[in-house]
């Protein structure tokens, strides 16, 4: 790729380079994704029993494969950074893209804040462990995510390189506790037959259990930020993105077979560190170390993605001017949206210092089911205004308009099961939205050129 672009007025801008290739975006997908493994999901047993986490866990794999396969579509035919964000200021209209923006902005921060938290929380429990008593987690919270933040102003090919061999050594350590389980033969480590019992809470339970179940899998969307970065998007995005969600189906899977197998669905339902409680259990010392470092990797991993993921967007919409055009800068010598990372830095670690975490993931949680509820709209308009003989697609995702509306379905239902634990929650981050939206509407459409966002090289739309 050449260093430079032009733009529509013939000057030259700086561009990011294109260096990915399909391991990287399976890195940033399953990075983001894959401390939710780890720890998390098991809060749906609490809600559910053993069994209804298993349900959330298949239904919400569901919701998140027609997330997948809608992502792998659109974004190899909108390749350009912001993902979602790009995908509705051409398909929808900049009310719905300012607010889709702030949807990815808000979930990566607030994700990458819980992450954070969850190293500091380690790091201090190992410290107290070695003598270290009272050592406070906050400054573990800021080393780590200026770390991380350092890391990608200098370039996101060395960032996504990292994550796909701590990501590997992450998901290697799920299938080390797997095999060391010993699964051939059931009843003499795992003890399903025991430890299984029927719903504690009835369906209702089931439904509860929903919103956990998303921590399985939330974050896979963000592959798509990495859209204006790959080689080929038309062969990257879809490679990348569903060999991610794949990938993600069988860890959930093993996650829950490996944890209802050894622990009580009361303790499970409230445990922190769930698998690495898991090998405590096994007895097995090297898979004691194997999976507390792969416990780090995980948290260390989804807070690398996201704050490559939160950074794109935001300077997605500076360079749109959804934001101050100051934001939409690019570092003339690593390519990296340098002034993004670094203005979102302070506002994850005041989050995360806040030490609220249930209230910082449902946030993220929230923000992120806001943007699957877009996507599924977005997907039955697009096909509708460029159908599949009118524009080239990378890929072509099948049995178009199924996965749009089983997307929002599902959607709806989690926003039900949310309610019933986070109702108030859900209400306030309804209403910050909204008076974010008024504020676009007031104060700053105003200097958004609407004729510089069609960046696309596509016919009148049909119907236009």
């Amino acid at each position: 790729m050449s260093q430079q672009s032009s733009s529509q007025s013939g000057e030259q801008r700086i561009s990011m380079l294109k260096v990915l290739n399909p391991f990287h975006i399976w890195a940033l997908g399953v990075g983001i994704v894959l401390v939710g493994e780890f720890m998390g999901w098991n809060f749906s047993v609490a809600k559910g029993g053993a069994y209804g986490a298993l349900i959330a866990c298949w239904v919400i794999g569901l919701l998140y494969s027609c997330v997948a396969m809608i992502d792998s579509e659109v974004t190899s035919t909108v390749a350009a950074a912001g993902g979602q964000y790009t995908q509705a200021k051409h398909i929808i209209g900049p009310l719905m893209a300012f607010n889709v923006g702030l949807y990815l902005v808000m979930a990566y921060t607030m994700l990458e804040a819980a992450d954070a938290l969850i190293v500091g929380d380690l790091m201090a429990a190992v410290a107290s462990a070695t003598g270290f008593h009272d050592l406070s987690p906050q400054p573990f919270v800021v080393l780590t995510i200026s770390f991380l933040a350092w890391l990608n102003y200098r370039g996101v090919f060395m960032t996504l390189t990292v994550n796909f061999v701590i990501t590997l050594f992450a998901f290697l350590a799920i299938l080390a506790l797997f095999i060391g389980a010993d699964p051939l033969n059931p009843g003499h480590i795992l003890k399903h037959s025991d430890l299984l019992t029927e719903l504690p809470y009835g369906w209702i339970g089931v439904v509860a259990a929903l919103q956990f179940g998303m921590w399985y899998y939330l974050g896979i969307e963000g592959t798509c930020q990495a859209a204006e970065e790959v080689r080929s998007a038309g062969r990257a995005i879809p490679l990348g993105t569903i060999g991610g969600i794949l990938t993600l189906l069988v860890a959930a899977t093993l996650t829950w077979y490996i944890s209802t197998g050894l622990m009580p669905w009361q303790y499970l339902g409230q445990a922190t560190t769930p698998l690495y409680d898991a090998a405590s259990i096994i007895g097995n010392p090297v898979l004691q170390v194997v999976l507390f470092i792969g416990t780090m990797f995980a948290a260390i991993a989804s807070a690398n993605g996201c704050i490559n993921d939160a950074a794109r967007a935001w300077f997605s919409m500076g360079r749109d001017r959804y934001m101050p055009t100051w934001f939409g800068a690019i570092h003339p010598r690593y390519r990296t949206p340098f002034r993004s990372i670094i203005f979102l830095i302070p506002i994850a670690v005041s989050f995360a210092f806040t030490g609220l975490l249930d209230q910082v993931i449902t946030f993220s949680i929230l923000s992120g089911l806001l943007g699957y509820t877009f996507m599924s709209i977005n997907m039955v308009k697009f096909r509708k205004m460029w159908p599949l003989d009118v524009i080239k697609r990378g890929y072509i995702h099948p049995f178009h308009p199924i996965p749009a509306y089983t997307l929002l379905g599902l959607c709806s239902l989690v926003y039900f099961a949310t309610f019933l634990g986070y109702g108030a929650s859900l209400l306030s981050i309804m209403a910050f939205y909204i008076v974010a939206s008024v504020w676009f509407v007031k104060r700053r459409y105003q200097f958004v050129k609407r004729g510089d966002q069609f960046t696309m090289p596509w016919p009148r739309p049909k119907g236009y």
